[in-house]
């Protein structure tokens, strides 16, 4: 059977069955009640059915494409990156009572030293057209009595070939909050038995949330990079509500002077 004639099939199928429910549901106050409950029975089958159908294709058909890898980058960059829990669907998209050192995906971990957790973590869809990232990160902080909260990204080995004092690393994010609270980046570039850290303060009142760290300050040992991550630290995180719609990365020379 060619494939036309297939879909022309599977259509008509689809108009009978449609047909059929809808008189089952116009009868279904008249109808004896045995065959009501064997309809009943079926329609619920149906309906799982069909909400598995429509659950899956509103998350692929919604805006942005999973997997994309689109950024805004600056044009002289020779490396840029959306960690995995911003791209892609993640196979424990949620938990509660989040433990100290949990990992969301292979590259973000949550720290934190609280005696109790009442911390959430949970990915969630990005559907409006300004987001370029398909998923963004829900954190909700109830009572808090620990004394620090961080998220930990590691970077790939990309970021870390041929990484010297001549880069700029930059740092690019959408965050939305309940109430205000100041959130640091510190990068962290593991160098031999040394590691080097910079820190900077996400202008949360701009509307492009954006921090540059500057490898020229370091005393970086370009021939032993071993590991880069970035740590983001929440001050003052309880009660609060913290999405992080987007989150990535890009590599760039710095100017000479």
């Amino acid at each position: 059977m060619a494939r036309s004639e297939r879909m022309n099939l599977t259509e008509w199928l689809s108009t009978a069955l449609l047909r059929i429910w809808n008189r089952a549901a116009v009868r279904a106050d008249k109808v004896e009640l045995s065959r009501l409950r064997n309809q009943r029975t079926r329609a619920r089958l149906l309906r799982y059915h069909l909400n598995r159908l429509i659950h899956t294709a509103d998350n692929r058909l919604a805006l942005p494409m999973i997997g994309s890898t689109a950024i805004q980058k600056p044009y002289d960059a020779d490396w840029a990156w959306r960690p995995e829990l911003w791209r892609g669907s993640l196979p424990a998209p949620g938990m509660a009572a989040v433990e100290n050192k949990r990992k969301m995906g292979d590259e973000v971990t949550l720290f934190h030293d609280c005696t109790v957790s009442e911390l959430t973590l949970r990915q969630l869809r990005n559907t409006r057209e300004a987001d370029l990232a398909p998923f963004g990160l829900r954190m909700d902080v109830f009572r808090f009595d620990g004394s620090f909260l961080s998220l930990a990204v590691d970077l790939p080995d990309e970021v870390i070939a041929g990484l010297g004092k001549r880069h700029l690393i930059r740092l690019e994010t959408i965050v939305e909050m309940e109430k205000p609270l100041e959130i640091f980046a510190r990068l962290n570039i593991r160098h031999g038995p040394n590691t080097e850290q910079l820190v900077r303060e996400l202008p949360l009142n701009q509307k492009d949330v954006m921090v540059e760290f500057d490898l020229g300050y370091t005393r970086l040992n370009e021939k032993r990079v071993e590991r880069a991550w970035i740590d983001l630290i929440f001050e003052g995180p309880e009660m609060n509500q913290v999405t992080i719609r987007d989150l990535t990365f890009s590599r760039r020379p710095r100017a000479e002077f």
